[in-house]
């Protein structure tokens, strides 16, 4: 369909710039917004020039309450038929939870959090007179551990966005709209450097972590499929099934081993 793309938010590296890339691939028309409108406008030009799609950008910040109205004005502009929405943009905060300020939790929340529901609530009625549509909600494997010494807020927003999609396919798969939550586990990205936690990062072992390319290919497959929940990598389903059953106080141990320095 010439009108019909893939809104991918936080697009302008890591897991969102591989999925941009895999949908390309596939054919898939783009909008693509991030705060930085260079990545952005490289990463656009590049995707035109090898796979004949249109690509379109808005430099936009999550953090801002307007911001998922003004998305959804520009597609409607543009009209852009949006039929698969990626909820990818996040980030970290450095400072501990008492150092951080209410604006910056506020902010985080936002963009993890709210921005997630915004956008969707925005875009489904579309879908759901169209009949069909896919979302796809970048979450984390940190949505089923114990919580972390460090960024106290991340993997409590994880769970959050988790059950939040599931309650999408719970009301409107019936109407062709499915939502997939994705949880991957420790990914090669800027993420960490940029949130200040590189150097924890560095200690992780090697088999624990994978690249964005990997994540993203599996990512797409299972939002293209349907699937309700992605966790990409046999290592970290096996890992998720682990954190399912065994106590806290057991992750607890073996995460000051596999995941140094955030539960110490």
């Amino acid at each position: 369909m010439k009108n019909s793309y893939a809104l991918i938010t936080g697009a302008s590296s890591g897991i969102g710039e591989e999925i941009a890339k895999n949908l390309a691939k596939k054919g898939y028309n783009l909008i693509l917004t991030a705060r930085r409108e260079d990545l952005l406008d490289k990463l656009a030009q590049d995707l035109r020039k090898k796979y004949n799609i249109d690509v379109s950008v808005i430099a936009k910040d999550l953090s801002k309450y307007e911001t998922p109205k003004e998305i959804l004005s520009f597609c409607e502009k543009n009209n852009y038929r949006v039929d698969l929405l990626v909820n990818n943009a996040g980030y970290g905060i450095k400072t501990s939870f008492h150092e951080t300020s209410l604006e910056d939790e506020e902010d985080f929340i936002r963009v993890l959090g709210t921005s997630v529901i915004m956008l969707t609530k925005l875009f489904l009625p579309k879908m759901i007179s169209n009949g069909e549509g896919k979302i796809m909600i970048v979450s984390s494997t940190a949505a089923f551990a114990p919580p972390s010494a460090i960024q106290p807020l991340y993997g409590p927003i994880k769970t959050f966005v988790n059950r939040f999609s599931d309650s999408i396919n719970i009301n409107y798969k019936n109407k062709g709209i499915t939502s997939t939550a994705v949880c991957p586990g420790f990914t090669v990205t800027g993420f960490h450097t940029a949130s200040g936690v590189q150097e924890q990062m560095d200690r992780v072992p090697d088999f624990l972590v994978f690249s964005a390319k990997r994540i993203a290919d599996e990512a797409v497959q299972a939002t293209l499929a349907g699937k309700s929940l992605c966790v990409p990598t046999k290592t970290y389903k096996f890992l998720v099934f682990m954190l399912k059953i065994l106590p806290h106080t057991i992750l607890s141990f073996l995460g000051k081993i596999l995941a140094p320095g955030r539960y110490d």
